[in-house]
This record gives structure tokens, C-alpha cells and sequence, in this order.
């Protein structure tokens, strides 16, 4: 097993934890070990890069984390919430109130409009502020864009909405997939421009999934890995 922590790097208690976690999954007759023994950390206002080849276990990561999957062996940790171990009402509140995703594939609402894309989290929280949501759109510069629909939008608008969404609640974690993996590189560096100065105003812990190489230089660290194993920590 790997530590892919840094100790003391800032103060605070870590907001995510993986220690020793292993997961495996079934592939017809085939057992696909998708993470083996891995362990990382999340200080609060970090940016951490998670690199590595496709197949090697990043996006299962991101759902461990997310609550969407849990692990076969070992623990995760977000915030007070053990996801190995949460009930539904547990997981329910991480999604909610803890974690926001960034999507690859922006995964917007096609019959809501920017606006309502970006006050969907708040909603499903139970929650109606509308000076946030407009707060947000006018720092991802999409406030004349607010009753467009996803479709009427370019790759970059499309994915700033999604931005402002997966912080539209506040959470101190968020996740990013892939965020400029479908986009041109001018995009790409505007986009990684305005996820790392939104974290850096919030405080927010930034965990992003990359094979983009810009993205790693602008992480406190970089977790390498290959083969569902940390191969370094950079």
C-alpha cells in the first residue's frame, strides 16, 4: 500500500479519506480489480490531480468518493460521513450538502434553463436562493446566457453552468471529471482558470480526474495511478 497524503500540509482535519481501499468489479466471468489497496487525502482548499492511463481505476475513485459505489475493502471518509458504511440517509446528505461533480460530459438538464440548471442542487436540498444562483452566474460570466437552454450553448458555456451547479450549495468537496476533456484547449485553460480561482475563494477541496497535463501543473499535488494501485504522488 501507498500513502498518497501529504501530512500538515494545510491545517485542519483531512475532508476526504481513502485508507486501504479495494475495489473490485465483475466483468462476465472476469473479476476486474479496479482499485487495489489505495489511499489518499483531501485538505480543505486543496487541489489534487488524480492522473494516470484509462482503465486505472480514476472514475471509480470519483464515484467512491461521491457515494455512488462503495468499496469492497478499506474506508472512505468525507467529512462526518463514512461512506463504506452510510445508510441511504447518510448518502442522500453527502450528495446534497457535502460533494458537487463537474461532468466530462456536463450532464445538464436539456429542458431547464441555465438558471434552473444552476439552481437544481439548491432545490434538491430544499433550498431557494436566488442571489446565489445569480451570484454564480455572474462570476462564470453566463448572467445574459441565464434563460438559455444547455442546447442554445457552446462547449465552454455549457460546461461554466456546470461549474456554477456543482457549487451552487456550497459544498466543501468537489469533483471534477474529466472538465476539459471535451473541450478545445483555449476552453480547456479558461475552464481549469476559473474552477482553480472559484476553490481558491471558496476553500473548497478540489479533486480532478485529468489526462491533461496543464491540469497537473496547476495541482498542489498530483496522485499517479496504474494498474487501480498509486504508482507516485508528485
Amino acid at each position: 500500500m501507498e500513502e498518497a497524503a501529504t501530512a500538515g500540509q494545510l491545517a485542519g482535519p483531512p475532508l476526504v479519506v481513502l485508507e486501504n481501499v479495494s475495489k473490485r468489479y465483475r466483468r462476465g466471468q472476469e473479476v476486474v480489480a479496479a482499485l487495489t489497496a489505495v489511499s489518499l487525502q483531501l485538505q480543505r482548499g486543496e487541489m489534487v490531480a488524480v492522473t494516470g492511463p484509462s482503465g486505472c481505476g480514476k472514475s471509480t475513485t470519483l464515484n467512491l468518493i461521491a457515494g455512488v459505489d462503495r468499496p469492497d475493502a478499506g474506508r472512505v471518509r468525507v467529512a462526518d460521513i463514512d461512506v463504506s458504511e452510510a445508510d441511504e440517509a447518510s448518502l442522500v446528505r453527502l450528495r446534497r450538502h457535502l460533494v458537487g461533480v463537474v461532468f466530462q460530459a456536463f450532464h445538464l438538464v436539456p429542458h431547464l434553463t441555465v438558471e434552473e440548471n444552476v439552481a437544481l442542487p439548491l432545490a434538491l436540498a430544499g433550498r431557494h436562493d436566488a442571489a446565489r444562483v445569480d451570484a454564480l452566474l455572474q462570476r462564470v460570466g453566463l448572467a445574459h446566457r441565464r434563460r438559455h437552454y444547455p442546447g442554445e450553448l457552446s462547449g465552454g458555456e455549457q460546461q461554466r453552468t456546470a461549474i456554477a451547479r456543482a457549487l451552487a450549495h456550497r459544498p466543501p468537496v468537489v469533483l471534477a471529471d474529466e472538465p476539459t476533456g471535451n473541450l478545445d484547449s483555449r476552453t480547456g485553460a479558461e475552464i481549469l482558470r476559473l474552477l482553480d480561482e472559484m476553490r481558491r475563494e471558496a476553500g473548497t477541496a478540489l479533486l480532478l480526474v485529468t489526462h491533461d497535463d496543464t491540469v497537473a501543473t496547476m495541482a498542489d499535488r498530483v496522485i499517479r495511478l496504474r494498474d487501480g494501485q498509486v504508482e507516485a504522488v508528485l
